[in-house]
């Protein structure tokens, strides 16, 4: 029988390679899923998501090096290229694009503040991409979310009032942002690494 730290280990590893392979799963899904492929579906055991993306990480490094760097720098642009287009709407890129964990199938993702969402279904429409419009909870509020299906990736935008500018997350547990303004991204990209703990916009 595993040491409850082996069999944490092991989920966190398992967790990591399901998420660098099928990006439609999120850490949460993905850790279920690799703890029942390892016979501990009712485990203690599982890891935070500090410890599965610490084993992304390493997974990427390992398997995914040369093609995930490329990939992860065309995301950046794009992040960038759509920052600017919705520059009116102060967003913020978040999520692994942002954290510099997003593999082939990876979202980009924009928090966007302002408090009429009809400007920026407006802008949508003159996108010329497919848009579908949804809801994203976060507790018990529910914002509006619009999906962009740029050919390059999915933009995921989520609309909060500007009042929540404040009120969201601004920093991660190890310390490093949870969101960045464009001009952050831009100096991200030049120095071609990940945001620095402090750099919070």
């Amino acid at each position: 029988m595993k040491h409850r730290g082996d069999m944490r280990r092991l989920i966190a590893h398992e967790a990591a390679r399901l998420i660098a392979l099928d990006g439609s799963l999120d850490y949460g899904a993905a850790k279920r899923k690799a703890a029942r492929a390892l016979g501990a579906p009712d485990s203690r055991a599982l890891p935070d998501n500090q410890e599965i993306e610490t084993a992304l990480r390493s997974y990427q490094a390992l398997y995914q090096a040369e093609e995930q760097s490329g990939h992860l720098a065309l995301l950046r642009e794009v992040a960038l290229e759509y920052m600017a287009r919705l520059a009116e709407f102060d967003p913020h890129l978040t999520g692994s694009v942002l954290q510099g964990t997003a593999g082939r199938h990876s979202d980009i993702n924009l928090q966007l503040f302002a408090d009429n969402s009809k400007e920026l279904e407006f802008f949508l429409l003159g996108l010329r991409q497919p848009v579908v419009r949804g809801e994203n909870r976060l507790g018990a509020a529910v914002f509006p979310r619009y999906r962009v299906s740029d050919p390059r990736a999915v933009v995921d935008l989520v609309l909060y009032p500007l009042s929540e500018l404040r009120q969201l997350r601004r920093t991660l547990p190890n310390g490093q942002p949870s969101r960045v303004r464009r001009a952050q991204l831009a100096q991200l990209l030049a120095a071609g690494g990940e945001p620095a703990p402090g750099a919070v916009s």
